[in-house]
């Protein structure tokens, strides 16, 4: 035998990981006592336990303490009583405890590696090299948000005791997410990691005790879902944040609604992972490669929609089965493992079920001619060919090893089907023509897109969805505000609207009777019911009448903003000449808007004028940020810059507020205008003449149809209709507290982004009613991946 035939006889021998010392740690640990809890191990309150094993053989590791309600009650009032002095620190003060964190990790991150490989069942070069050493860079990255808190984020302070629930698939870098940037903003936590993986949280807790983490800033609690229920509907939180299912992060929107609670969601996704006929195919199999089996596809990420240019589909099949025949399943802890174990029988159970329907659904399912071992709960790699866009496996998230396949013709279908799902966390297109990577990726509905790679990580860029991906970011500047507070200036409780529905005395006058209609679509138009609503004036006397909404007028609205693509499309220069115009065009009309406010809110004149200038100068103040509030461009520690695109939320729904009724519309629709958005809202129960007579400035203003509809009438009523309504993606709501609760409840549809005032109005006009803060909410901020050199 010669060489040559020596090398292509040699095969790959054992390479185990020692897990010795993981070992010894478990036998040195009373995991009977694994809460920690004011900076001290307990045992569960109840003496509950449950158990974690090894997926690799179903073998049992340890019996964790089982937190109950009583232990969450325990671990919040010790967050709560360290909260004064851990926010008051300096940032100096607290980048010196990441920092010390994130050095503590490094001496034991083989420790961390092994231990999460074992609990977790992924394969140790992907604990060892990706999730150790991401999770280790979040500390040190975040001290230095600390450090530099009071200079980037003026106005700004920590929202105060977080609660944070994590999911089993990447334990230490999801709890590194969600600890990190909580301490750097002064927040104190307590966080539940998931029961299948609570191991390397338990170390992470030890590793808090040497690095002087003081006690109470950071409480770790097991449990299941009592824990996790009792962590969300705590009083005493002021923030969730959660990663998991979308359907459990849709039970969190409606447990949280009307609570005040900060909310941030980061669920599941059904990436496309597009490849175009120019793309290096040979590349591309292997980005597949890591954006389906990596993590056995236990990745909320996974690149689990591969949809491929025609005319280059047989080639890519054909490559894509060559390297799954090559991937190795087998133990975890052997360096040469591809695919691991899933993490526990139910999950092999789930994959396997839907695989069996997809088949049974018409996709051709293959899987490579491979062994597997004898205990554990593996799958084989499977990819699924002849999919439908309505096949589940192209539908439903797997979280599994799972490859569900289809065609597409041109760059239009590509984008038409990988936007064909509820989801919208991440993508990757695979092209050689740069320019066409970067016309595909702002079109893609996804959080994070990532050019000619995939599963691209950072702390210093934002990760987080759109759609039923859930809202928030993690990582990056923008995910330092999930955790930061900025004051609002509150204004009065708002009561629940009492405007009667009996006929209103007659005006004085023989003014030609005007009737005011809805606008939708560029038109004044009536509403469906033909019904009315009358208005008074200050002195109770009939204003005129205004058209009653409905939920019809809601949908045609909502139809008309989704269709007006002119506006999201235009650029930002051409958004902001069209508010300045309409700036100008109010303003020539000063005087009768300035009486109409006198007419049916009986202010004096002088405050009157002093509203109608105050709402030209804020469109004044939009229509020049309208160009100026950009994303940025993060360098990441990699080949690879990360745009950090500003893009609009999509169709707002704006409920506006009685209090200062022109200008607290003219606050709420402008940013959301500025930054691209379409507008359907609900003016002023009590005053929506104001609003209608702001038509004809609409229509001579250059504001294409649809970018901005009204719609009068029950503020009550037409907020419930827009919170329901899954084409709204995003809802503003200035009313009562029964209407905001009820309208952050009913807003799980979709999970639509909604900013409630929470029965309070704002003074709409001091600084703070306007600016920045406004037009945050106005947009959501794409992470768009480009890699470069060879």
């Amino acid at each position: 035998m010669n060489i040559l035939d020596r090398y292509h006889a040699m095969d790959y021998g054992p390479a185990p990981e020692a897990r010795n010392e993981a070992d010894a740690w478990l036998a040195a640990r009373d995991f009977g006592k694994a809460l920690f809890i004011d900076g001290a191990w307990k045992a569960a309150s109840g003496g509950k336990t449950f158990e974690t094993s090894e997926p690799s053989s179903g073998k049992l590791l340890a019996k964790i303490s089982d937190a109950s309600a009583a232990d969450i009650d325990a671990a919040v009032a010790a967050a709560t009583k360290a909260l004064p002095k851990w926010s008051a620190s300096s940032g100096y003060q607290r980048a010196k405890v990441l920092y010390a964190i994130g050095r503590a990790m490094q001496r034991h991150q083989r420790l961390f590696a092994v231990l999460e490989t074992i609990d977790n069942g992924k394969p140790i070069r992907e604990s060892r090299d990706i999730d150790v050493p991401l999770a280790i860079r979040h500390f040190i990255h975040h001290a230095g948000w600390a450090q530099a808190l009071d200079k980037d984020f003026p106005g700004h302070k920590g929202v105060g005791v977080v609660g944070q629930i994590i999911p089993w698939n990447f334990p230490l870098l999801m709890l590194a997410w969600k600890i990190a940037p909580a301490l750097a903003a002064g927040c104190t936590v307590v966080l539940k990691p998931a029961e299948f993986t609570p191991l390397t949280a338990i170390l992470f807790a030890e590793i808090c005790e040497r690095a002087g983490v003081p006690k109470g800033v950071v409480n770790i609690v097991h449990g299941g879902p009592e824990a996790g229920a009792a962590i969300v509907n705590h009083p005493g939180i002021q923030k969730i944040a959660f990663t998991g299912s979308s359907e459990v992060g849709k039970i969190i929107r409606k447990a949280t609604a009307g609570s005040g609670k900060k909310l941030s969601l980061e669920l599941g996704g059904k990436s496309a992972f597009i490849v175009f006929e120019d793309a290096d195919l040979d590349s591309a199999v292997e980005g597949l490669v890591d954006g389906i089996w990596f993590n056995q596809g236990q990745v909320c990420c996974a690149g689990s929609r591969l949809l491929v240019q025609e005319g280059i589909a047989d080639a890519l099949i054909a490559k894509v089965k060559t390297r799954m025949s090559r991937l190795r399943v087998g133990s975890p802890l052997d360096k040469n493992t591809d695919i691991g174990p899933l993490v526990d029988i139910t999950q092999l159970d789930r994959v396997k079920g839907l695989v069996a329907e997809g088949a049974k659904q018409g996709a051709v399912c293959w899987q490579p001619d491979a062994a597997l071992p004898s205990s554990g709960y593996y799958h084989l790699p499977t990819l699924a060919t002849g999919v439908s866009p309505a096949n589940v496996l192209a539908q439903e998230e797997v979280f599994g090893p799972v490859l569900a396949t289809m065609t597409f013709r041109n760059t239009e279908e590509a984008i038409e089907l990988a936007n064909n799902t509820r989801y919208g966390l991440a993508a990757s297109v695979w092209s050689e023509n740069v320019n066409l990577a970067l016309h595909v990726a702002p079109q893609l509905k996804a959080g994070v897109v990532w050019v000619n790679g995939t599963n691209m990580f950072d702390a210093a860029c934002g990760f987080g969805g759109y759609r039923e991906s859930g809202f928030g970011r993690e990582g990056g500047r923008e995910g330092m505000f999930e955790y930061l507070a900025a004051k609002l200036p509150l204004g009065p409780v708002i009561k629940v609207a009492t405007v009667s529905a009996q006929p209103v005395e007659q005006a004085d006058g023989l003014a030609i009777d005007r009737t005011a209609k809805l606008f939708i679509g560029g038109k004044q138009v009536r509403p469906d019911g033909n019904y009315s609503l009358a208005v008074a004036t200050a002195k109770g006397k009939l204003a005129g009448e205004v058209g009653l909404g409905s939920r019809k007028d809601i949908r045609d609205a909502v139809s008309a903003a989704r269709g007006a693509k002119a506006w999201p499309e235009a650029t930002a220069y051409n958004r902001s000449q069209v508010l300045y115009y309409l700036a100008e065009n109010l303003s020539g009309r000063t005087d009768e808007f300035a009486a109409r406010l006198v007419q049916l809110t009986g202010v004096t004149a002088k405050a009157a004028r002093e509203e109608v200038e105050q709402s030209i100068e804020r469109l004044f103040l939009y229509a020049g940020l309208a160009d100026k509030f950009e994303g940025r461009v993060h360098q990441p520690p990699a080949r690879a810059v990360t745009l950090a695109l500003h893009e609009p939320v999509g169709v707002v729904g704006i409920v506006a507020p009685d209090v200062s009724p022109l200008l607290g519309l003219i606050s709420l629709i402008a940013p959301a205008l500025a930054m691209g958005n379409t507008v359907v809202a609900v003016p002023s129960e009590r005053y929506p003449l104001l609003a209608t007579d702001l038509y004809q400035v609409i229509e001579y203003s250059d504001v294409p149809a649809g970018a901005i509809n009204i719609v009068t009438g029950r503020s009550t009523e037409l907020a419930g209709v827009l919170a329901r309504h899954d084409d709204v993606d995003g809802l503003w709501v200035f009313a009562d507290a029964e209407t905001c609760a009820r309208a952050e409840a009913e807003s799980t549809g979709n999970l639509k982004r909604v900013w409630s005032g929470n029965g309070r109005s704002l003074d709409w006009a001091s600084d703070e009613a306007a600016g920045d803060a406004f037009l945050r909410r106005a947009i959501e901020v794409k992470n768009v991946w480009v890699p470069y050199g060879d």
